[in-house]
C-alpha cells in the first residue's frame, strides 16, 4: 500500500513537471511573437524620409495584417537620418526623397556596405501659398529668385504688396536637397543657397500649419501633404511655358517640372523577411499609393 502511494506520487509529481513544461512553451508561443519574429530574422527596421513615413507606415500596417509572424517598425527623422541608420547597421531599410550622396555611399563602403537602391514610388513637390493669394503660376527661374532673396515681394509677381515669408525644410530632408539642387539652383550645380531669411521647418505639418495662417508665405511640400486649405501654384519651365499644377497624371506624362522617384535603401541584396516585404512593395503595395497622394510605378 505505502508502495502504490509513492508511485503515485512519483507518477503525479511527473505529470505536473510534464504539464508546466508544456505550459510554458505555449506562454512563448502566444505572447512570444515579436522574440519569435527577432529570433527568425523577421523584425524589419524602417527609418528616415519624412515624406515616406505615411506610405511607409500604410506599407507596414498592411503587410502586417497578412503576415503575422512579422514586425515592421517605421520611424521618420528625415532621408538623412534613414541612410545614416542603415550605413551603422540600426535598420534594415532607410526610406529616403532624394538619391543617396557620393560620400554617404562612401561612408557605407568604409562599413563594408554596397548600399542597394529600390524605386518605390513618384512624387510631386508642390509650391504652396495662402488660398488668399491671388498668384495662380510661377516659374521655375522666380522660384529660384525668390528663395534666394532677389525677389521678396509679393507685386513683383503681380501680387499685393506683401513681403514674402519664406518656408521650407530643415537640411537633413530629402525634400530639401532636392528643392535645393533641382528648383534653386535650376539643376546646374550651382553655388546658390536658401536666403537666410527662410524659416526652416522641422516637418510637412509645420509648413501646412503656417501657409494655413500666413498670407504672406511660400512654402512647398510634398503632394500628399497638401491640404485642401492650401493653394497649390502652377508652376511653369519657363517664362514661355504653361503652367502645371502637380497630380499623378502630370508627374506620369513629365508636364510637371518638380516630380522625383522615392526611394528605400538596403545594405546590399535584401534578403528573408525584407526582401519578402520589398517584393510586397513593389506589387501588391503599390494599390495604397494612389490613396495617399503619391504616384505608383505602375498605374
Amino acid at each position: 500500500m505505502r508502495g502504490m502511494t509513492v508511485g503515485r506520487l512519483l507518477v503525479g509529481l511527473a505529470l505536473v513537471m510534464l504539464l508546466a513544461g508544456g505550459c510554458g512553451g505555449g506562454e512563448r508561443a502566444a505572447g512570444g511573437n515579436e522574440n519569435e519574429a527577432a529570433v527568425a530574422g523577421k523584425m524589419i527596421g524602417n527609418k528616415g524620409s519624412d515624406t515616406l513615413v505615411n506610405l511607409a507606415l500604410a506599407w507596414a500596417e498592411s503587410y502586417m495584417g497578412a503576415h503575422p509572424e512579422v514586425r515592421i517598425s517605421v520611424t521618420g527623422g528625415g532621408t538623412g537620418t534613414g541612410i545614416a541608420a542603415m550605413i551603422n547597421g540600426t535598420v534594415d531599410i532607410a526610406n529616403a526623397s532624394r538619391a543617396m550622396k557620393d560620400e554617404e555611399r562612401s561612408a557605407a563602403n568604409a562599413n563594408g556596405i554596397e548600399p542597394l537602391e529600390h524605386v518605390v514610388a513618384l512624387d510631386a513637390i508642390a509650391v504652396v501659398v495662402h488660398p488668399s493669394n491671388p498668384i495662380n503660376g510661377i516659374t521655375l527661374q522666380q522660384i529660384s529668385d525668390i528663395y534666394t532673396g532677389k525677389i521678396t515681394n509679393w507685386r513683383e509677381l503681380g501680387g499685393e504688396d506683401r513681403p514674402i515669408v519664406l518656408l521650407s525644410r530643415e537640411s537633413n530632408s530629402g525634400t530639401y536637397v532636392y528643392f535645393l539642387e533641382e528648383v534653386i539652383r535650376l539643376g546646374e550645380g550651382s553655388e546658390l543657397l536658401f536666403s537666410p531669411e527662410t524659416l526652416l521647418m522641422p516637418s510637412s505639418e509645420g509648413i501646412s500649419a503656417e501657409v494655413r495662417q500666413n498670407p504672406n508665405a511660400i512654402g512647398y511640400d510634398g503632394l500628399g501633404y497638401v491640404t485642401p486649405d492650401q493653394k497649390m501654384l502652377g508652376v511653369a519651365k519657363n517664362a514661355d511655358g504653361p503652367h502645371v499644377l502637380p497630380s499623378a497624371d502630370t508627374v506620369n506624362d513629365g508636364a510637371y517640372p518638380i516630380s522625383r522617384e522615392l526611394f528605400m535603401y538596403t545594405a546590399g541584396e535584401p534578403q528573408g523577411a525584407v526582401k519578402a516585404y520589398l517584393d510586397y512593395i513593389l506589387g501588391e503595395g503599390q494599390g495604397l499609393i494612389k490613396a495617399l497622394g503619391f504616384v505608383p510605378l505602375t498605374d
